[in-house]
């Protein structure tokens, strides 16, 4: 079945998803992102969350040579054309970001883009609704979620401070921001899944429990240790 990766919505403004895709998921013991869920893998399920909410073009930042991840955007008919690759994955998650603000790839008219951790597909899709209507309503702001007013994921960034991005020196996406806070315009947000990101085989149970309707379970080869 082929998808839309991103496309152009009425009452909409233009805004890209940049999936991160390029960590090396050492603590989780296997890639992340290709753990089942909702009847595909937490990639698969990203990507059409993000087409799903309007997106006009979805992208997925990933390391040189990654063969499992490559396989699986190739299953999902991903197009070549809308894959970033980042050749220092090591250098640590800005550098995803900071690839993806340099990438000529863009489609034209794009105002936003949501930086988007690939490891919290467990974040309910009404709060991203919220989110990607409170990034509308404040076109010149960086705009996050929060939960007990602690800034959380995924960030939306508006096109002039995602070109500071490209340029940026910050050696981390917190330091940057720290930077930016007078930018900065928080959602409150009343879900639990804000606070969970999927770095261990517990914190995948932890979050299959939050949304147990929504995935598959884990598959039998995968013990949470």
């Amino acid at each position: 079945m082929k998808h839309d990766w991103g496309m152009t919505h009425e009452l909409h403004y233009p805004f890209a998803a940049i999936i991160l895709a390029a960590g090396s998921s050492t603590r989780m013991g296997r890639p992340k992102l290709l753990l089942p869920w909702r009847g595909t893998t937490m990639l698969g399920h990203l990507l059409q969350l993000w087409s799903d909410l309007g997106t006009d073009q979805v992208t997925v930042v990933t390391s040189a040579n990654d063969r499992p991840i490559d396989a699986e955007l190739e299953r999902l008919e991903f197009p070549l054309a809308n894959r970033i690759v980042n050749p220092n994955p090591e250098r640590g998650m800005f550098s995803s970001i900071h690839c993806a603000a340099k990438w000529q790839g863009w489609k034209p008219g794009i105002s936003h883009w949501a930086v988007v951790l690939g490891d919290q597909p467990h974040l309910q899709q009404g709060t991203l609704q919220k989110l990607v209507s409170f990034a509308q309503s404040r076109p010149n702001n960086i705009c996050q979620p929060a939960r007990a007013g602690k800034p959380k994921h995924p960030v939306f960034l508006p096109s002039q401070v995602f070109r500071e991005v490209a340029n940026s020196r910050a050696e981390t996406l917190k330091i940057f921001l720290t930077a930016a806070s007078a930018r900065i315009e928080l959602l409150e947000l009343d879900d639990a899944g804000l606070d969970l990101d999927i770095d261990y085989p517990k914190d995948y149970e932890r979050a299959l429990k939050l949304c147990p309707l929504m995935s598959t379970g884990p598959d039998q080869d995968f013990k949470a240790s």
